[in-house]
């Protein structure tokens, strides 16, 4: 079947077993072979073909609703959108967006990238839906991974207490981005291994009949026998304790099963879970065979081998720096630990975890919790060093600052992903973290301008004692200098002069000191005298650098690859005002603007923003006065 014909997913509702089934291998081959080009979320998409075909023939989209916990795993549902001439673009810049997007099209209820949301929109928009006396289906598609997270797990509780018409499917691949963890994971891989729910209760009551003269007290009876039997032979009893309808668990590639449980979950009144048992990488088999997540999101690979297709890279990734050197540093200090928000792969800190499998503590999709858990571990002494995200530590703001920073803790943040990260889009960028954490009292913030600095950066924080300090650093690759083989101890606040100059300055550090060298270089030529310093430290600013800039009053330009709101060139701002200074000097700032960034190359985005050598040196130009009236 031609799939870029497809406009909408109507033509399901005609077509038979067999046919759906050729559909399938048709999907899955068109995703092994655009996903080689284009890169994307491989696996998860794989996993779902059969579900989502199911999903579509039995409801009726845009009418009812489907939501996607991340939504990583929607290509299946964008190409029977009509969405699959655009694949070519897939999370490219101005292209079709790796998740799902409202104003891409009618069927894209819900715009995600983080999990364990779909629960809750679910809720929001079936008590829409009945305020409003319509009728329609709403059905969110969330993970086993996804279900671990505390949000999830809230929604589930109102859903079940509220007893709304919601139908979750329970995708269960024992995988999310990596190999998942904890209890509930447990408790579901038990799940897993049981007998069928219907068939369970179907011979339990074929056998309660059997027994002579049942009725009265002895019925009575046979009904409690009957009702405590279920804890243990019926594998969804966790979920009926919640309120909900449990259906499974069902084979998640078997259409017809599929296409059966579906119908009768769409008739059932309450809350409903089908728990689906998916594979994750179905198809293809370097994903089939996948045990770590490596298959979860890839770049270019080839179709025959699934090597993976990429630039030479010339130093280690920035991720591999701060595990590396962790680990380095745990070998001698017996106060490192290491936690991680489900994200041990992402964060590089296999390593770590295989030496050290006592002090990682992976925790699974709950941030919150490893934010807590880490101030914790930090009141008794010890050195906990919380690898994550910077926009999954958006999702424990409230424990940063009520749980680590108001108790002033010495916990350590590696915030990974820091700034424009790319292909992901709004719900990836990492551009919000200097804003929400430099206005927490005791925090310390800082960003190294190469992997040297981040090594030393690391050991800085974990030889600070007095208080939370976060280390932030860039998705990808550093450029590959030279290593010191002794780790040192940067003084806390202190900024760098990297280039001397006596007309302007320029004040940035991390991704975009390059850029500051570049136009340098460029306004040298033209005889402009810039100065270039690493700042470092984000907070505390260096108030002895900032006094003599401003006493040689000269102009300033910050940079940063955040949003100006809050940031960086904002707290230059406040400085200088708190010091008494009335602006005479020129400033101007240069970073995010007051959006959001969708997806594409970093460097398409850079130029989008303006983040670039050519913008700052009219930056420059337009702050000193005599180069003004020479221009």
């Amino acid at each position: 079947m031609d799939l870029k014909s497809i406009q909408d997913p109507k033509f399901l509702k005609k077509m038979e077993i067999e046919e759906l089934n050729r559909l399938a291998h048709d999907i899955r081959e068109f995703l092994i072979t655009n996903l080689a080009k284009t890169g994307g979320h491989l696996g998860p998409n794989l996993g779902v073909v059969e579900l989502t075909l199911a999903l579509h023939k039995v409801y009726d989209s845009p009418k009812d609703k489907f939501i996607w916990d991340v939504g990583h795993q929607s290509y299946v549902h964008k190409i029977l959108t009509g969405r699959a001439n655009q694949f070519d673009t897939l999370k490219q810049y101005k292209g079709l967006s790796g998740f799902p997007k409202r104003n891409e099209s009618e069927h894209d209820h819900w715009e995600t990238g983080h999990s364990s949301t779909s629960l809750s929109a679910a809720m929001g928009m079936a008590i829409a839906r009945d305020m409003k006396k319509e009728d329609h289906a709403v059905v969110p598609v969330i993970g086993d991974g996804a279900l671990t997270g505390g949000m999830a797990l809230e929604a589930l509780n109102h859903i079940g207490h509220e007893q709304k018409d919601v139908t979750v499917i329970l995708n269960d691949n024992e995988m999310s981005i990596a190999p998942n963890v904890g209890a509930l994971h447990n408790m579901l891989s038990r799940v897993r291994s049981a007998h069928k729910y219907n068939r369970v209760k179907d011979e339990t009551e074929l056998l309660l009949k059997k027994i002579p003269a049942v009725g009265g007290r002895l019925a009575n009876a046979a009904e409690r026998i009957k009702d405590g039997m279920k804890y243990f032979v019926v594998p969804g009893m966790f979920f009926e304790e919640l309120g909900f309808t449990y259906f499974g668990p069902v084979d998640g590639h078997n259409i017809e099963s599929l296409i059966g449980h579906l119908r009768y979950a769409k008739k059932t009144k309450g809350p409903v879970i089908v728990h689906v048992i998916t594979k994750k990488g179905k198809g293809y088999h370097p994903a089939e065979t996948d045990k770590i997540g490596d298959w979860h999101g890839v770049g270019p690979y080839k179709i025959e081998s699934g090597q993976s297709v990429k630039k030479s890279a010339k130093g280690p990734a920035w991720s591999k720096v701060v595990s590396g050197t962790l680990s380095k540093i745990a070998r001698e200090d017996e106060r490192v630990v290491a936690i991680t928000p489900a994200m041990t792969v992402g964060s590089k800190l296999e390593d770590f975890k295989k030496e050290f499998p006592d002090r990682l503590f992976d925790v699974g999709i709950a941030e919150q919790h490893a934010t807590t858990m880490a101030a914790g571990i930090a009141t008794q002494g010890m050195k906990p060093f919380l690898s994550i995200y910077s926009t999954f530590l958006q999702r424990g703001y409230d424990q940063v600052v009520h749980d680590v920073c108001r108790q002033n803790l010495n916990v350590i943040f590696g915030i990974d992903r820091a700034g424009l990260v790319g292909a992901d889009g709004e719900t990836h960028q990492g551009v919000f973290d200097i804003a929400f954490l430099r206005h927490v009292p005791n925090m310390v913030l800082m960003m190294p301008k190469d992997e040297n600095e981040c090594q030393h950066m690391v050991q800085t924080a974990i030889d600070y004692d007095e208080g939370p300090i976060a280390i932030r650093y860039p998705r990808g690759n550093a450029s590959g200098m030279k290593m010191d083989e002794h780790l040192q101890t940067i003084p806390v606040g202190s900024w760098e002069v990297l280039k001397e100059g006596n007309e302007a300055v320029i004040l940035t550090f991390g991704t975009t000191i390059d850029l500051a060298l570049e136009a340098r270089e460029i306004l040298a030529e033209q005889d402009i005298s810039v100065r270039v310093v690493n700042a470092r430290f984000i907070k505390p600013l260096d108030e002895k650098m900032m006094a003599q800039i401003l006493s040689d009053n000269l102009p300033i330009l910050t940079i940063e690859e955040h949003v100006l709101q809050g940031g960086f060139g904002s707290a230059v701002l406040e400085h200088i005002q708190k010091k008494g200074f009335r602006f005479t000097q020129n400033v101007d700032r240069i970073g995010i603007p007051d959006r959001f960034i969708e997806h594409g190359s970093v460097n398409e985005l850079w130029a989008e923003i303006d983040l670039t050598t050519e913008h700052v040196v009219r930056k420059i130009k337009a702050l000193i006065p005599r180069k003004q009236q020479r221009a």
